[in-house]
């Protein structure tokens, strides 16, 4: 099974509605000048690039990904002349000097996060990022794995693939980039779904890890994937699944 990254809009309902409140933290915190140059590195549909235009007042945001698809929707939702979008991956960065290199949500995708990093701090003065808590926090993704393990010892859970969802191999990414002054934050926000259908109807989009591995099933795999994954959910007398979502943030200089 090969994670799919194409369609914006399916992302967009599946995890982007949520990735764009921790951006719009994220960016906060860093708390940096305005008229400052960025690069957005995996910037998929735009939600880092959003939060940097609105929040920081930049000169400009080049955002960068490997998705013609995911570039398609950044275009078609980001309207602003300081922004623009172009194919590339974290290896391959774009020719020029930047004052600061964000990445939401894209190291653990990324096939030599070492050298990525390493290429960061190269290309701008202040390098920062976020990943989801697959481990733990980010409950949405924790419930579904949980039960797709008990279902499937082999399913292909976030928390054990991806080592970049904790502090502390996150930090050490950074130090061993050289990067000094490193400072790692969680960033907690809510992810409250109006009902099931609001929160299951998104895996069958298939964009990411998690939808890929729904979409892969049999029929009837898929429905006892369902069942148990909505008997595992907490829910409010009203029929509303209050849940949190938590990345780490991280930022460093060279």
């Amino acid at each position: 099974m090969q994670d799919t990254w194409a369609v914006g809009d399916a992302y967009e309902a599946y995890v982007g509605r949520w990735s764009r409140q921790v951006a719009e933290v994220f960016v906060r915190r860093l708390g940096l000048p305005t008229g400052l140059r960025w690069l957005d590195v995996g910037c998929g549909t735009g939600a880092l690039t959003t939060a940097v235009l609105a929040a920081a007042d930049p000169a400009e945001v080049v955002g960068v990904d490997p998705s013609e698809g995911f570039l398609a929707t950044a275009r078609a939702r980001v309207n602003d002349s300081r922004a623009s979008f172009e194919v590339g991956d974290a290896l391959t960065l774009p020719d020029g000097r930047f004052d600061v290199v964000v990445s939401g949500l894209a190291l653990n995708f990324v096939p030599d996060a070492q050298l990525a990093v390493a290429q960061f701090a190269r290309a701008s003065d202040i390098v920062a990022a976020y990943v989801w808590d697959y481990a733990e926090g980010m409950e949405m993704m924790r419930h579904f794995w949980d039960a797709a393990t008990a279902l499937d010892a082999a399913a292909p859970d976030e928390g054990r693939r991806f080592p970049m969802c904790r502090p502390e191999p996150l930090r050490r990414l950074w130090t061993g980039a050289g990067l000094r002054d490193v400072t790692v934050q969680a960033i907690d926000v809510p992810t409250v779904f109006v009902d099931f259908d609001d929160y299951w109807t998104p895996f069958l989009g298939g964009q990411g890890p998690a939808p890929a591995y729904v979409m892969s099933l049999t029929e009837d795999r898929r429905q006892a994937l369902r069942d148990r994954v909505r008997a595992s959910l907490p829910s409010n007398p009203d029929g509303t699944i209050p849940l949190t979502a938590r990345a780490w943030a991280i930022r460093g200089r060279p």
